[in-house]
C-alpha cells in the first residue's frame, strides 16, 4: 500500500511551476505507460495552457485548487476548487484562469 498527500504534492508542484518558464509542473502519481489507469497531478500558473491534444481514453479532471477552463472545439467548461469535470472524447485543452492544481485521471483504451 502507498499513501500520498495530494495537498503537499500540489504545493510542491505549484512552486516548481512558478519557477519554470513553461509555467507548469506535473507528476504521475499512479500508473504509467504500462498501465491502463494513470493519475497525474498537474500544476499550472495562471495564463498557462496545456495545448490541445487527443483524449487517449476515458478521462476526468478533479480541480484541487484554483480555476481552470477545459475546452473542446466550441464547447468549454470552467471549474474551480473541488469541481470534477468529465473530459469529452475529443481533442481538448486545459487553461489555467488562476494558478491551479488538478488531478487528471485517464484510462487508456487498450
Amino acid at each position: 500500500m502507498q499513501k500520498l498527500s495530494l495537498e503537499a504534492l500540489a504545493r510542491e508542484h505549484l512552486e516548481r511551476a512558478r519557477q519554470l518558464s513553461a509555467g507548469r509542473s506535473s507528476e504521475t502519481i499512479h500508473g504509467g505507460h504500462e498501465h491502463a489507469l494513470r493519475q497525474t497531478l498537474v500544476a499550472l500558473i495562471a495564463g498557462t495552457t496545456m495545448a490541445e491534444h487527443e483524449n487517449p481514453g476515458e478521462a476526468t479532471v478533479h480541480i484541487l485548487s484554483g480555476r481552470v477552463r477545459l475546452g473542446a472545439g466550441k464547447d468549454s467548461w470552467e471549474g474551480r476548487t473541488g469541481d470534477f469535470i468529465i473530459v469529452p472524447p475529443a481533442r481538448h485543452d486545459l487553461y489555467a484562469i488562476e494558478d491551479a492544481v488538478v488531478l487528471l485521471t485517464v484510462v487508456k483504451q487498450l
